[in-house]
């Protein structure tokens, strides 16, 4: 069988924390501690969890945005070689930026406002040795059409389009050099709900029509519920649980995943709600708690949990949780 498209082993990225005149170093964030997941070919992967857990620092040192402290991020390239991407320098990546791109949260922020919609989709094909402008434009063209929008746009600037047109051209950048791997770093979120559904259903037909993997950041349950085969959950740069999307929403194995599927809105006003208070603050990841993590937060913490660090470890067939007692906890989520 061939190897997973991407791997992330043992990933960790800490940042410095100094003081004083000569900058000593006193302490370390661990925005990402020990993350280890496996993407396969065509899947996509959801990435969750609360605001400052770490997902988007993981995004990035896949992308090596930002480069990891720790660990190796494995990715198999078209011609079926294992390349460590963590080491990496610029130059060695430069051939494989092509393969791994990368769709921003921000569909505004992302594009140059001063570029029309021509120069924003077609800088990477540009960048990447298309010199012919009309080659450009009739590439550019076929993205436009792919992702819902007329090529007539392409002399257009930025801000005349709606959030949702702009999240599109966001796409049509990412998809332009024929990536295989996409990170969509909270795609939809900035979006209004009505245009979230066009959003989705558009990268779902993509993935589908392009054979494209996904690597989906999100902290909305019920967004990633709709597009991920598979989901991921974070807590304080740890990986706490991961297991195929039905399995997970209908039998957490954590704590806190069951906490955060209780906060998911139903739109059934009889049936109850959950508890979905959880006691305490979120650790900072300068100074986590000793053993785990979520232990002052758990009602279910014993002794142990203050004590030892739990592993992620397989609890059942393909579903992983980073608890001392997961599968012997009551988590049941539906009716309270």
């Amino acid at each position: 069988m061939n190897a997973p498209l991407l791997e992330l082993r043992n990933v960790r990225k800490f940042y410095p924390l100094t003081r004083g005149l000569f900058r000593r170093i006193v302490g370390q964030v661990r925005a990402v501690d020990d993350v280890s997941f496996a993407i396969e070919e065509g899947e996509a992967l959801g990435l969750v969890g609360e605001s400052g857990c770490g997902k988007t620092t993981t995004a990035r040192c896949i992308l090596r945005a930002i480069d990891p402290t720790d660990g190796q991020v494995l990715y198999r390239t078209r011609a079926e070689k294992v390349v460590d991407l963590a080491p990496m320098s610029g130059a060695e990546l430069g051939p494989l930026r092509r393969e791994i791109q990368m769709i921003f949260q921000d569909p505004f922020g992302s594009l140059n406002p001063r570029m029309t919609l021509f120069d924003n989709v077609g800088e990477p094909l540009l960048v990447h040795g298309m010199r012919n402008r009309r080659e450009r434009m009739d590439r550019v063209a076929e993205l436009l059409r792919l992702v819902g929008l007329r090529p007539e746009f392409m002399h257009r600037f930025p801000h005349a389009f709606s959030g949702g047109q702009r999240q599109r051209i966001g796409i049509a950048r990412a998809l332009a050099t024929g990536p295989r791997l996409v990170v969509a770093d909270e795609p939809v979120s900035a979006l209004d709900v009505s245009v979230q559904a066009q959003v989705l259903n558009l990268l779902l037909e993509l993935q589908s029509r392009l054979q494209l993997t996904f690597l989906f950041v999100a902290h909305d349950l019920s967004v990633v519920r709709h597009v991920c085969h598979r989901v991921a959950v974070m807590y304080v740069g740890q990986l706490v649980e991961l297991a195929a999307t039905t399995e997970l929403f209908e039998r957490p194995l954590h704590p806190y995943t069951a906490a955060l599927l209780r906060a998911v809105p139903v739109p059934d006003p009889r049936r109850r709600a959950g508890d979905v208070t959880l006691s305490g603050e979120v650790p900072s990841p300068l100074s986590p708690p000793s053993g785990c993590y979520f232990h002052p937060r758990c009602v279910f913490a014993q002794p142990r949990c203050q004590h030892e660090a739990p592993a992620l470890r397989e609890v059942a067939p393909g579903h992983h949780a980073r608890c001392h007692f997961a599968g012997t906890m009551d988590l049941r989520v539906a009716g309270g």
